[in-house]
């Protein structure tokens, strides 16, 4: 009934009485402002979409790589030609060696990161929500942030040795300051009235936290998920790049540092390359998903 009056208060506004024609056409342009369209993109679309742009990019920086190689712009002992590189790409893979190698950062990068997610989240929570904590430990969260994880390595390694637990230690001191951050980032956004309208409906505590805060919350704390895998990562490679040793495997970081030691840029441009490589694929498989449901979950994103 309101609708039907809005769209007759609509259509007198011209100061000349609509014809059935011109109110058929009101009511189909007002309905199309309710109706949001919603359909999946065929796969072939969301392959031209996502995978062939990075592709280009990859071949252009390969083309413009090789051009400066054949150029001779400099010595091949510093910039290897892209054949050389994959040619230690292949002789790693005869070996059987390539995915041990990739294998062993994952996994310690992936393992560190739910340590400090599992830290990260809760702390986020307790600055976010308690004001005393927040004015205590916030201005040292952000200065944990700022602060290089590279520092971090020589105090580890003579607290904890060469070993993994040291790894980790690492990757904990970098990564955690950002989820809390990220986090309370987003509690900080939530609108009151969503609390309070939790509150009137009895969702106080732990509940008003699971099913108020949280959601409201999702998408400062996701970013703050993307920076704390990012410090995650690169903590990781300082730390296997300055603490090397037989003892702890060989991974992507002593890949590059042995390749350094030895004077091998190929080696070196490698190790680079795997980096770079798991980087962005953890970036594609694990939080673009994510934030696509994000949006998709606010009516922010209409295609999938």
């Amino acid at each position: 009934m309101a609708s039907t009056e809005a769209r007759a208060g609509v259509a007198k506004a011209g100061g000349s009485p609509a014809g059935p024609d011109d109110l058929a056409g009101l009511e189909a342009g007002l309905d199309a402002l309710d109706a949001v369209e919603v359909r999946r993109t065929p796969v072939r679309e969301v392959l031209l979409k996502k995978a062939v742009p990075p592709i280009v990019a990859v071949a252009l920086v390969l083309a413009v790589w090789q051009i400066l190689v054949s150029a001779q712009v400099t010595t091949e002992d510093k910039l290897p030609a892209p054949s050389a590189v994959w040619a230690g790409v292949s002789d790693m893979w005869l070996q059987g060696t390539l995915f041990d190698v990739i294998w062993t950062s994952v996994s310690r990068g992936l393992f560190g990161f739910l340590l400090a997610l599992a830290i990260g989240t809760p702390l986020g929570l307790l600055v976010a929500r308690v004001a005393f904590v927040r004015a205590a430990i916030g201005p040292i969260l952000s200065g944990l942030q700022s602060l290089p994880s590279v520092a971090w390595v020589p105090p580890a390694v003579i607290w904890l040795g060469l070993n993994d637990s040291m790894m980790y230690a690492v990757i904990l001191l970098g990564a955690v300051p950002s989820i809390a951050n990220g986090l309370v980032s987003g509690v900080t956004q939530v609108p009151p009235l969503f609390l309070r309208a939790g509150r009137t409906l009895g969702a106080t505590g732990l509940k008003g936290t699971w099913h108020i805060v949280m959601p409201a919350a999702l998408p400062g704390y996701l970013g703050g998920l993307k920076q704390g895998w990012a410090f995650s990562w690169r903590s990781l490679m300082a730390a296997e790049i300055i603490a090397s040793s037989p003892d702890l495997g060989l991974g992507l970081g002593q890949l590059l540092e042995n390749g350094r030691n030895n004077i091998d840029m190929p080696g070196v441009f490698l190790a680079i390359v795997l980096i770079l490589i798991v980087g962005v694929a953890v970036d594609l498989l694990v939080f673009s998903p994510l934030e696509r449901w994000v949006l998709r979950s606010r009516g922010l994103l209409v295609k999938s």
